[in-house]
């Protein structure tokens, strides 16, 4: 396999830490950032990449996502992904904010949420520019999970992942739960 998406993650995580510990407007809290020395990442692992189908629903219905804050958002139900993960089969809904949007979203919790990895869960992105094969499949690499920006401040404003997203195996991939100071749960 071309080492070369190997790559780009590790350049994807090396920006991610800059952008988190210098940038103004990053979601790390200013009395947190000068003890920031980066984010923690699961090995980049071959195992929990795919590319796979997206087996495209007919008619996407919109579903209410809840939030962090305990609000709601929108999101229409795209179709879904079947993977094998150390295997077991696992299928996976991905989402759209906008149904005139290409990107899908991917929000998931699996069985390291909570202990290795953020409790609500994680996010995957997938840009059809850069997640998709020339035979029109998606790229589901789980080495590209993130936390979203509630996982670093209480501040935002996150959807959480919807049940039908909660997988019943570990996904030992992406980034792992931040270490926060002590006073600050997880």
């Amino acid at each position: 396999m071309n080492q070369h998406w190997k790559r780009a993650i590790e350049a994807q995580r090396e920006e991610k830490a800059r952008y988190f510990g210098e940038h103004p407007r990053s979601p790390i809290p200013p009395d947190e950032r000068d003890d920031f020395d980066g984010l923690s990442y699961f090995a980049i692992d071959a195992d929990y990449r795919f590319e796979v189908p997206l087996d495209r629903y007919d008619d996407p219905e919109p579903i209410t996502v809840g939030t962090s804050t305990d609000g709601e958002q929108t999101y229409y139900r795209w179709g879904e992904f079947t993977v094998t993960i150390d295997g077991e089969p696992a299928v996976i809904q991905a989402y759209k904010a906008d149904p005139n949007d290409d990107r899908l979203w991917v929000p998931f919790r699996d069985e390291t949420s909570g202990d290795e990895t953020y409790g609500a869960g994680r996010y995957l992105d997938l840009e059809p520019e850069s997640h998709r094969t020339t035979d029109g499949e998606w790229i589901l690499d789980f080495n590209e999970a993130y936390n979203p920006t509630c996982a670093y401040s209480d501040q935002y404003e996150c959807p959480l992942p919807p049940t039908e997203n909660w997988l019943d195996v570990p996904i030992e991939a992406g980034e792992r739960a931040y270490d926060r100071q002590p006073d600050r749960p997880i």
